[in-house]
């Protein structure tokens, strides 16, 4: 017989019938909507950008470390669309918010893309919809800017629409373990959301941890990146300390991770990358002011990580100077344009400071990436330049060549035996076989 009655949001979610739209398709909502389509849900995918748009439907992948078939795959599975027509968001059931949550100018948090996507979705706002921001950001954010927004449309809380967050947690390049395998933390606003929004999440990860409110799902958030940030800090600093003694700060960490328990090994770098770990802490500390409470500790390994290019150019000056090159006469070649190996991801890269510092003192740089082919412009830099080649007789023409990125493609015995200077930032070449003169660990 014909059931009349109107499906529930739970029914479809455990029916995969529910749509999920996402919003913003970039490093945390591509990956996402593979995920769901996946998981057998129907996908509806929004970007302001008309051009991955076009990418998405012809099926090109503009995010290599996702795999060539990636999207042409999804096409294909006939789940998955795509739209920048922000007046659709009406037809998901569940909206899924992956916008970009940067800094200003004067590192304040930056809210401008939640709050629009916020005012779009309130824009259509239906009864029965879940709507969950996965974006990382300070606590309060769910409640105090994305509820008022969407309440303002009249519908309510709990009842009629649905509010929680669930923080990305996503890792580009990284294989195991898989984002399956990575538990989800769900914080909401209402008891009804949580239960919608871990309902849906059980579908796409093996662990869903709820939580007792947003606030602390997203508190969550910014602790583990904050962990991370201050101990690659104390990486550097060590760095800095055994530079300063002759001491080899690789062999140091190596030596005190075989301690089984109450280490983990950090590493040391020429400054932090990503979107998460050079931002978040500023999120953190921004919130603090606002509770009359100090960030030193925080603050202090911000000072500390941010210093790292200038300490690397600094370090690629003096070995320069030993061997009776100036700066403004030096040949440079920076290997990695990348924040991180393996993948095409620039965000917050430090190559890009580098080599902005090293022009400023009047060297000519270049860059090698084979994942990326030019630099894009960003917030802070349009350098204006393309990968150059990387074999044994271009090694040779520079004066210095930067190792910023350790690829796994590099074959660091070749670069190391032909160029006439490496200056490692990421202890790169220390199993190689050359003239340990010929190599400055900065």
């Amino acid at each position: 017989m014909y059931d009349a009655r109107r499906m529930s949001l739970q029914e479809k979610i455990e029916q995969h019938t529910a749509l999920i739209g996402v919003m913003a398709l970039g490093y945390v909502g591509l990956p996402l909507i593979r995920d769901f389509c996946n998981a057998g849900f129907p996908v509806l995918g929004f970007d302001t950008d008309p051009h991955k748009i076009e990418l998405l439907q012809r099926g090109e992948n503009y995010l290599k470390h996702l795999g060539e078939d990636f999207v042409a795959d999804m096409l294909a599975s006939g789940r998955f669309n795509v739209t920048t027509d922000p007046q659709r968001l009406g037809e998901p059931d569940a909206i899924l918010i992956c916008v970009p949550t940067p800094l200003t100018e004067n590192h304040q948090p930056d809210l401008q893309y939640v709050d629009r996507a916020a005012d779009s979705i309130a824009r259509c706002l239906r009864h029965d919809q879940l709507i969950v921001l996965e974006s990382t950001t300070y606590p309060g954010t769910t409640r105090q800017r994305v509820l008022p927004r969407l309440m303002a449309t009249g519908l309510r809380l709990g009842h009629d629409f649905f509010l929680a967050y669930c923080p990305e947690r996503q890792d580009p390049g990284r294989r195991q373990p898989t984002t399956r395998q990575v538990p989800r933390l769900i914080g909401a606003t209402d008891e009804k959301s949580a239960e919608l929004a871990a309902d849906l999440y059980r579908h796409v990860v093996d662990c869903v941890v709820p939580v007792d409110s947003a606030e602390i799902a997203e508190a969550a958030k910014l602790l583990e990146n904050v962990y991370r940030a201050v101990n690659i800090a104390l990486a550097n600093e060590m760095k800095l300390i055994l530079s300063a003694m002759d001491i080899d700060v690789w062999k140091v960490i190596d030596a005190a991770a075989t301690k089984p328990y109450g280490f983990q090994p950090f590493y040391p770098g020429p400054g932090l990358g990503g979107h998460c770990i050079p931002i978040d802490p500023f999120y953190l500390a921004w919130k603090a002011r606002q509770a009359s409470q100090p960030t030193h500790f925080i603050e202090l390994a911000g000072q500390i990580n941010t210093r790292m290019p200038e300490y690397v150019v600094q370090c690629t000056r003096q070995a320069l100077a030993q061997r009776g090159t100036k700066m403004d006469h030096a040949r440079i070649l920076v290997l990695g344009l990348a924040y991180k190996p393996n993948v095409d991801d620039v965000r917050e890269s430090p190559s890009f400071e580098l080599i902005a510092r090293l022009r400023a003192l009047g060297a000519t740089v270049d860059y090698h990436d084979p994942l990326v082919r030019s630099t894009p412009k960003t917030r802070r830099y349009d350098l204006g330049m393309t990968s150059v080649p990387l074999n044994t007789e271009s090694l040779g023409s520079y004066d210095c060549v930067l190792i910023a990125t350790a690829h796994d493609s590099y074959d660091f015995q070749m670069i190391a035996e032909h160029a006439q200077l490496v200056v490692d930032t990421r202890g790169a070449t220390r199993q190689t076989r050359v003239p340990p003169d010929r190599i400055v660990y900065a």
